[in-house]
């Protein structure tokens, strides 16, 4: 999200590995990019589960046992409700233009379109996971195609894909992200934007602890 606006709207996140799948269906509120409330609204026996992000900080809320959760820094590379997303990726979204250098790595006609390649480099004090990040943009309108991440000997470890670009009021953007594990390439999460308003009126106060229990 673009840093300073505030947003909300359901998501479907489908996971799928080697030996389960599962579907969950979550709303979703955040504004700019440093406060983030996500609650899972199905199945019914995950309903009420919550993640609340404040800047660096993440909490989860656990209804079955009325029990608040505070992320603590040794557990950011752990799976994000079950997915092959992490609690960092959550967090470091916040920091991602401070943490990196940024250069111009191609511009051109690739896959039939004209794109951009950006490549980001981790800076030296940056408290960061990757050795290098290369992020995909269509040249006309910026909307990202793929992100690619490598680890700090240069090896793929991952690829996120942007894809069915929708309008959603006066934004338009991918509906659907798709990440994928290099190691295990038959294995994704897959978010899909069912609803996104932009504009809405929340300000900070509304991403509490209170208001991740309610």
């Amino acid at each position: 999200m673009w840093r300073g606006e505030s947003s909300s709207g359901e998501v479907t996140m489908e996971i799928v590995t080697a030996h389960w799948q599962r579907s969950l269906t979550m709303d979703v509120w955040s504004l700019g990019k440093e406060h983030s409330l996500v609650k899972i609204t199905a199945p019914l026996k995950e309903k009420g589960v919550a993640t609340l992000k404040v800047e660096k900080n993440m909490w989860n809320y656990l209804p079955k046992i009325n029990r608040v959760i505070k992320i603590p820094g040794s557990m950011m590379m752990a799976s994000w409700m079950g997915s092959h997303f992490t609690n960092d990726d959550l967090v470091k979204e916040s920091t991602f233009v401070d943490d990196y250098t940024y250069r111009l790595s191609f511009s051109g006609l690739r896959w039939g379109q004209f794109i951009y390649e950006i490549e980001c480099i981790p800076k030296p004090e940056a408290a960061v996971v990757w050795g290098k990040v290369v992020i995909i943009v269509l040249k006309e309108d910026l909307i990202p195609l793929e992100e690619l991440f490598y680890d700090e000997d240069g090896t793929l470890m991952r690829t996120m894909t942007f894809s069915e670009v929708r309008s959603f009021g006066r934004r338009t953007v991918p509906s659907v992200t798709t990440l994928v594990p290099a190691d295990k390439p038959d294995e994704l999460t897959r978010i899909t934007y069912n609803r996104l308003q932009f504009g809405i009126d929340v300000n900070e106060g509304f991403f509490s602890l209170r208001n991740l229990k309610r």
